[in-house]
């Protein structure tokens, strides 16, 4: 049974899917209740971070070594945002471990990759299965465990049998991710979008927020740039708009229907590609962030060693890690904002005032365009709010 929720992109009903930690999460649940219990059940059902309800069969589940361990697999269901992990059998083996009462441990093994370069969701050395779907693991486990009526800590190791092979078709071996999948997620669900679709959609945002009265309007991508959008007072209230990789596309449609302010915020790993005149940031299209940034560090004065270093980097946060060491960031974050103000000043042509602010998720804001404070004041103001004090100002 095909999981059944739909989301509208553009004129498109898309069916959504989930994703690798969901799967990794029934099947650890499953053979948990299977551990405490002796009996499978032949359903697995979890509520996501998102809110949404996913169920699925529970495959492939067997008792081992006289009951001393479970094993569970779900199949993962990309929906119509079909990728390379769609349709793969992601399994979790539960055993009791010695370890205090009530422990929940969960790593990975073969055809789950290992994290080799730092900058990435867990440190070096660690399974590439990130915070969300480690929390997820280990709510379900725990969630089979009570129901069992036990409190002993359980080990849980999820793997892969096609994960090697999948994983290096992926993005993986890149970002320094040896050995297999990644299980991710930050939802739990896989929201599916084609490209037109997905860039309908965001002109269609951007067409109701001016339909409404508004001329000023944030532009964001996804799930980080709206956590730091919520979390950051000065611009809670303001009208906004996801712009997922299509920043040129959303900058464009905010010209065409006649807004006259646009502050763009967005984390480094997108931002970077900005400063280097780069406006669809998904990394098919281009991922040359550590070169960018390296090409500014050296700029600020940082000598070869150090270049090298960036250069090797997997993500733009191992780069701000390096660049903090060797006391550059500022210097290097001074000049990648001078380049985003200038790329996007000659994206917008003169139809609008745009300023940017540039964060990430380690080191929270890194830096603004030099009228961005200004701008926001009269965003606020022309929407009625209250003036609030930037950081920048304190």
């Amino acid at each position: 049974m095909a999981f059944d929720h739909y989301v509208m992109t553009g004129t498109k009903r898309l069916r959504c899917g989930y994703t690798t930690g969901s799967c990794a999460a029934m099947a650890a649940g499953a053979a948990t209740t299977a551990l405490l219990t002796g009996e499978f059940p032949d359903r697995a059902r979890i509520k996501t971070p998102a809110g949404i309800c996913v169920e699925a069969d529970v495959l492939q589940a067997e008792l081992l070594d006289g009951g001393a361990r479970a094993v569970a697999a779900i199949r993962k269901d990309g929906g119509d945002d079909v990728d390379a992990t769609d349709g793969m059998l992601v399994f979790a083996e539960v055993r009791r471990a010695d370890a205090p009462d009530a422990t929940v441990l969960v790593d990975g093994g073969p055809g789950v990759g290992r994290v080799t370069k730092p900058g990435l969701d867990q440190p070096v050395g660690n399974a590439a299965i990130n915070s969300t779907p480690r929390s997820m693991i280990a709510e379900q486990v725990t969630c089979a465990r009570n129901a069992a009526g036990e409190r002993c800590a359980l080990s849980v190791t999820v793997f892969a049998p096609e994960g090697e092979r999948i994983g290096a078709r992926t993005f993986n071996p890149h970002m320094g991710i040896e050995g297999g999948i990644s299980i991710l997620g930050t939802t739990g669900i896989v929201w599916p979008r084609s490209v037109a679709a997905l860039i309908d959609s965001i002109k269609l945002e951007i067409r109701q927020n001016a339909a409404l009265g508004h001329r000023g309007l944030v532009l964001m991508p996804g799930n980080y740039g709206k956590a730091f959008f919520d979390t950051t007072p000065e611009l809670v209230g303001l009208p906004h708009v996801e712009y997922a990789n299509y920043l040129g596309e959303a900058l464009d449609a905010a010209a065409a229907e006649g807004f006259e302010r646009v502050l763009v915020v967005g984390h480094s790993g997108k931002l970077a590609k900005v400063a280097g005149g780069i406006m669809d940031t998904h990394s098919r299209t281009a991922d040359c962030r550590c070169e960018i940034i390296c090409a500014h560090a050296a700029c600020a004065g940082a000598n070869t060693a150090v270049c090298r270093e960036l250069m090797s980097c997997s993500t733009t946060d191992a780069c701000l890690d390096v660049l903090s060491r060797k006391g550059l960031l500022g210097a290097v974050c001074t000049s990648l904002m001078g380049a985003i103000a200038e790329h996007l000043s000659r994206r917008a042509a003169g139809a609008f005032e745009v300023e940017a602010i540039m964060f990430s998720k380690q080191h929270g804001e890194l830096g603004r365009t030099g009228h961005a404070c200004d701008l926001i004041a009269r965003m606020r103001r022309a929407c009625g709010l209250e003036p609030v004090t930037s950081s920048s100002d304190r």
